[in-house]
């Protein structure tokens, strides 16, 4: 069974147990994301928030491993070179009408504010280790001096907008 965000946080140190219960006490009488009362209750960063979500997922979806599997001219199309290294992400092919596309745990949240926003293709991703979507994207969408040092970069952080 996945763990909770909650628990995850506890594990890396984050939250302690206790500050984990006041959370779902609150949530329990509020109704809103465990993540953003985290925020909220103890100044939790939201990129912290963030990286325990893509464990979660993580967790549920499984590791996806290239080998065998066969890549869609159609599906990366759906992307430009520049995009896919940007926004470290390999369109996969579709599977039932959906796009399925291979990120890193790390970069999950970046790759899915990306796909919601920019593609007009319902979406489902896999997350894969950052040297196998380094290797396909070289062998796909080859650009000069990109490899897995642009893969394990940190990406840019932005302030969030107020909403």
């Amino acid at each position: 069974m996945p763990l909770r965000i909650g628990d995850i946080l506890v594990e890396l140190g984050v939250l302690t147990e206790h500050m984990r219960e006041e959370i779902l006490d609150e949530q329990r009488i509020v109704g809103k994301p465990f993540g953003e009362l985290a925020e909220r209750m103890f100044s939790v960063d939201p990129t912290v928030i963030e990286d325990a979500w893509a464990r979660q997922y993580e967790q549920i979806a499984g590791v996806f491993e290239f080998a065998g599997q066969r890549i869609d001219p159609a599906a990366t199309s759906c992307v430009t070179p520049r995009q896919a290294w940007q926004f470290k992400l390999l369109p996969v092919r579709f599977e039932h009408g959906e796009l399925m596309i291979a990120t890193t745990r790390e970069n999950l949240p970046r790759a899915l504010r990306f796909a919601a926003t920019q593609l007009g293709e319902v979406c489902f991703f896999v997350t894969t280790p950052a040297e196998q979507l380094a290797e396909h994207l070289q062998r796909i969408f080859p650009m000069p001096g990109f490899g897995l040092d642009t893969i394990e970069a940190p990406a840019p952080r932005f302030p969030r907008r107020a909403a």
